[in-house]
């Protein structure tokens, strides 16, 4: 199989070297046909100027041509390839370059017809013309000249037209050299970090296959690169790598904080059973009541991995109806009124009338989860809920006066088992899954929710619908 560099090195070179082949050729045929046009007029032109310089040596008085002169002219325009043939004007032949010298004529022919034959594959023929020739009015008689038609090149011409055509072969074989090297360059440039992507994507998935070793999926590549779609392809590259090693960071994390959450029920069903079978401990029912809190809230934990889960894999179907948001979240808010007048806190409600089409117990478990937040980490001042009509949507927003979130752990506030304060979330029970589920649910629906926070002065959580 070629490789991208060869290939793209092929082409380009194919191309180019295509191209100035046309362009060579283009030029060339320019040139014939200029410089054909060009000789075409200079063949008239030299004709012309033959027929007057004999009409000049024609003598009115005795109306005679001067001979002499007349061969002087006819053998100097033979070389130059016009057999000239000079007539008086009843027709007698004054002067004819064959019988002067038929053997210089004939080399002449000669020569002329294998050039344009043999060098310029012109199949042509010898053509005669007449002039005739005036004086004062009246016929004096004519010239009659032979030249290879439909024209011909001098031997000068056809010198300076074979040098035109080497240095045009020339300078295609020159810049088909140079396009073969750009185009070794170039396909080396852009194959180059292509190549390197394609490593690093091997390295990426073997390394990800090992569990071992995935610890090096520290991999970058350089992203410096002034072409837009290789720049995009290294960042994707170096995006994919930060994500895959997030993930598995995020996976260990995972695995720990389940493994805690699952064990510190366990140990304590674990201690509790153990007291009864040894007898320290009777099997009353204050003691049994212990131990099913504890069998309570493993359920619970597993139940919201199962949630988060079904909602993340989107196998939870939705059971939409047409409801008010506002009379959903005066349901939700009656069942956090005790908990947070035990500590002193007030809920303000800001709602108006908000028709919506979704799920009704779903959506109301966004909110008792943000409720429960709200009371559970603030000691004191107060929390409000809102209802604002957006554009296309219904914004609700849940804002509390508690102790807030770090900003450091703001963007990982909605993922599974997160806890800015793990200490603390264990007291009051907690696992980190409450935001994560609100996220899946709002996310189900089309919408989503933001959080903003100072620490140590509040939250605001707001769900758009």
């Amino acid at each position: 199989m070629i490789s991208l560099k060869h290939r793209l090195t092929l082409t380009y070179a194919l191309f180019i070297s295509a191209a100035l082949a046309v362009l060579t050729l283009v030029i060339n045929q320019f040139t014939v046909i200029v410089f054909t046009s060009l000789i075409k007029d200079n063949i008239a032109g030299k004709s012309n100027e033959i027929v007057q310089a004999i009409g000049e040596q024609y003598n009115g008085m005795s109306r005679r041509f001067n001979q002499s002169t007349i061969e002087a002219i006819g053998m100097y325009f033979v070389h130059d390839g016009y057999i000239v043939t000079v007539e008086d004007e009843k027709g007698d032949t004054v002067w004819d370059a064959r019988s002067c010298d038929m053997q210089e004529c004939t080399k002449v022919l000669n020569t002329i017809s294998e050039r344009m034959e043999d060098s310029f594959r012109l199949n042509g023929s010898w053509q005669t013309l007449e002039y005739p020739v005036t004086h004062n009015g009246t016929n004096a008689g004519k010239v009659i000249i032979e030249t290879y038609g439909p024209f011909f090149f001098s031997e000068t011409e056809s010198k300076f037209l074979s040098s035109i055509n080497r240095l045009l072969v020339m300078a295609g074989i020159v810049f088909i050299l140079l396009s073969i090297g750009i185009s070794i360059l170039l396909s080396g440039a852009i194959a180059k970090p292509i190549v390197k992507a394609g490593e690093a994507a091997r390295r990426i998935a073997n390394i990800h296959a090992k569990g071992a070793d995935r610890q090096n999926l520290n991999i970058r590549l350089d992203e410096g690169y002034k072409t837009r779609e290789l720049h995009e392809l290294s960042r994707s590259i170096n995006n994919l790598a930060a994500e895959l090693e997030e993930g598995e960071r995020r996976q260990k994390q995972l695995s720990s904080d389940i493994a805690h959450e699952l064990r510190t029920p366990l140990t304590c069903l674990q201690g509790n059973i153990e007291a009864m079978i040894d007898g320290v401990w009777k099997a009353d029912p204050e003691h049994l009541k212990s131990c099913h809190e504890e069998i309570l809230r493993l359920a619970r934990l597993v139940a919201d991995l199962h949630t988060l889960t079904n909602f993340e894999w989107e196998r939870i179907e939705l059971h939409k109806t047409d409801f008010d948001l506002a009379r959903l979240l005066h349901t939700a808010v009656d069942q956090f009124n005790q908990a947070a007048a035990d500590k002193g806190i007030a809920i303000n409600l800001n709602l108006r009338e908000s028709p919506v089409n979704a799920d009704y117990d779903r959506l109301k478990q966004v909110f008792i989860n943000l409720l429960s937040n709200a009371v559970k980490y603030t000691d004191s001042g107060s929390i409000t809920i809102g209802i604002e009509k957006g554009a296309k949507n219904w914004d609700v927003t849940v804002a509390d006066t508690g102790i807030g979130i770090p900003e450091e752990d703001m963007p990982h506030i909605f993922e599974r088992l997160y806890r800015s304060d793990k200490s603390r979330s264990r007291s009051t029970g907690g696992a980190g899954i409450g935001l994560a589920i609100a996220a899946a649910i709002t996310a189900a629906h089309g919408g989503n929710i933001s959080a903003a926070s100072e620490n140590g002065k509040g939250s605001i959580f707001t769900v758009y619908l």
